[in-house]
């Protein structure tokens, strides 16, 4: 079972490494970026085969991981966060389930096509939702050390 999870996941960072090619990441950071969808991937193969119960807590915690990544990644490597965030959640965009909805509502199975419809934009909120949580975490701490180094020097200055 790890090593389809290992393979999978080596085969992510490949396919990651396609994406961010076209969307013309260059250098370094096309390196940090592929890693990121490879263990954003491998963090939610862990995580679906632990919590078999529920799908949204492992896009949630995959989502959260890679946008904790990108956050680490951007100030090591002084880059927009948005070039990392998109490389490692590219991998948990749900683009099969956005497919199949499109393909059940064509057919004309209304019900079938509400009900993938509904995971999949369930899917996609759980997943905005992790990155907006960590970012908004990782912009409130460099606010508030912004605020405590303020107070510290006035105070030194009096």
């Amino acid at each position: 079972m790890t090593t389809s999870i290992i393979i999978n996941s080596v085969y992510t960072l490949i396919a990651t490494l396609g994406f961010n090619i076209l969307e013309n990441v260059r250098g370094k950071n096309l390196i940090f970026t592929s890693l990121g969808g490879g263990l954003t991937w491998f963090v939610y193969l862990i995580s679906s085969s632990h919590i078999s119960s529920s799908n949204a807590a492992c896009f949630f915690i995959a989502s959260v991981f890679a946008s904790t990544y990108s956050e680490i990644m951007a100030r090591m490597l002084k880059t927009p966060v948005t070039t990392f965030v998109i490389g490692a959640i590219i991998p948990l965009v749900p683009g099969g389930g956005m497919y199949n909805t499109m393909l059940q509502s064509i057919q004309g199975n209304i019900n079938a096509s509400l009900s993938t419809g509904l995971k999949t934009l369930a899917t996609a909120g759980t997943i905005a939702v992790g990155v907006f949580f960590v970012s908004s975490v990782f912009k409130a701490s460099s606010l508030f050390k912004k605020k405590l180094f303020k107070n510290k020097k006035f105070k030194s200055h009096c």
